[in-house]
């Protein structure tokens, strides 16, 4: 058996597969379609793994690489609101206030490369190599050093896919996710094979691209798309193959998503439900943007499924005093809990903040989170007049059902995107104790 505490030589290796069920590559693997992955899977550990809250990649993934929950690191979404406003921002790299896996490794004088995680815009300088993923809006602000910007310049790297095309020309959408696909893979082995490395992380989230436009035809065999799904995958399975091979018996090698993957039936307009419920209301209509809302609010809602409280004390416009708050928490709560769509629940949990986050950062989160039953997808749109609807997008993220696998024989039960920093400190040999998961190997 292996001595897990002895691994100051150990490497790991982590890839990333933005938005993969567990489920999905199960079946993939049991109808012969990923021939690599189910030989690691004979000789490893293939878990379902929880993600964050709310299942939104920026949040998870920061999750992910920080080992904490968003009370802590702070990142709630991909989009939120400048302080005491109702201005819309983006939160990027700056606003992480605890610290990733590379930054923790890299004071015990381990180096590590990282391709295209999440939230990682703009590169902070580390021991090693970072080129930023999704939202990177400058190759060269996305990346450090200037060497590595310099290779994948030259090689016309792309940092995501255009999604603009998706309303075109689903064909050509495809041939991009394909190509960027192939940049991707380019740059990840050149790395892996060219750089010294303690750790490597590095992501595919044109899977995720592809599950959002393409779910259905993932469901139907008859689908004009269903052959180039299926065939994106076994590209999937020839990266992971590659890598796989190119690891020995002393590293590591985790695969790990941020979050599942199921079927849209309807979409529901969060929004359009506060102020159906007469919670929210504007002083225009249409609204241009949430600073438009009116002062008799009592509550909105943000992508994709946090919902503020209106309080005087926090936003502008805010109307509900604080002795008010409980009590608009819960109305919001047992409300929304009972809202159905011909016959059928459509919310499955919905937290409040304490619930769920934890830190110095707590005060900054969604007062309520909820949690939908599979096959409903929350929205923050301020413009909708229904209820529920759907667009272009066919399947939607779940907390559950998300991936995690590593090498080793392990009987894993349960594990949460939050446990894989930890299992990372343990693999490397490293103490770190600050994490709120747990490493495991602990069994």
């Amino acid at each position: 058996m292996l001595n897990f505490h002895q691994k100051k030589k150990k490497k790991v290796v982590i890839l990333g597969i933005d938005g993969v069920p567990c489920s999905l590559l199960r079946n993939l693997v049991s109808r012969g379609i990923m021939p690599n992955l189910a030989s690691l899977v004979h000789e490893g550990a293939l878990s379902e793994m929880t993600a964050s809250i709310p299942e939104v990649s920026s949040t998870s993934w920061t999750t992910f690489m920080t080992g904490v929950n968003p009370g802590k690191h702070n990142i709630y979404g991909f989009m939120d609101l400048r302080k005491g406003s109702y201005e819309y921002r983006f939160p990027n790299s700056h606003d992480i206030k605890s610290d990733p896996i590379w930054e923790i490794i890299g004071r015990h004088n381990k180096r590590s490369i990282v391709i295209n995680v999440p939230s990682t815009y703009p590169a902070r300088p580390l021991n090693g190599i970072l080129t930023a993923g999704f939202v990177a809006l400058d190759l060269r602000k996305a990346t450090f050093p200037e060497s590595a910007y310099q290779y994948l310049q030259n090689i016309d790297y792309r940092m995501d896919v255009d999604t603009k095309k998706a309303s075109q020309s689903l064909e050509a959408f495809a041939e991009d996710i394909d190509q960027t696909f192939r940049t991707r893979e380019k740059a990840l082995l050149h790395f892996f094979d060219n750089e010294e490395w303690d750790l490597f992380i590095g992501t595919i989230t044109e899977t995720d691209r592809l599950h959002h436009f393409f779910w259905s035809a993932y469901e139907d065999d008859a689908h004009a798309m269903h052959r180039f799904f299926i065939d994106f995958y076994k590209k999937i399975d020839a990266l992971i193959g590659a890598m796989a091979q190119r690891c020995d018996k002393n590293t590591a090698f985790m695969i790990v998503s941020d979050h599942g993957f199921a079927a849209i039936k309807q979409e529901l307009y969060l929004n359009a439900w506060l102020r159906e419920e007469r919670l929210l209301k504007f002083r225009k209509e249409p609204p241009e943007s949430l600073s438009d809302i009116h002062p008799e609010s009592k509550a909105f809602a943000l992508d994709p499924s946090r919902i503020y409280i209106n309080l005087e004390t926090r936003y502008p416009s805010g109307s509900v005093k604080k002795e008010d708050y409980e009590s608009i928490r819960a109305l919001i709560k047992d409300s929304l809990q009972k809202l159905s769509i011909d016959g059928e629940k459509v919310v499955k949990e919905i937290f409040f903040k304490e619930d769920i986050y934890i830190g110095p950062h707590f005060e900054s989160g969604p007062d309520l989170v909820a949690l939908p039953h599979r096959g409903y997808d929350l929205k923050g749109s301020l413009n909708k007049n229904v209820l529920f609807g759907r667009s272009i997008f066919t399947g939607a993220h779940t907390r559950d059902d998300a991936t995690f696998f590593l090498n080793r024989h392990l009987n894993i039960q349960k594990v949460n995107i939050m446990d894989v920093a930890p299992t990372v400190f343990e693999l490397m040999g490293i103490e770190y104790n600050a994490c709120d998961g747990k490493s495991v190997l602990y069994g």
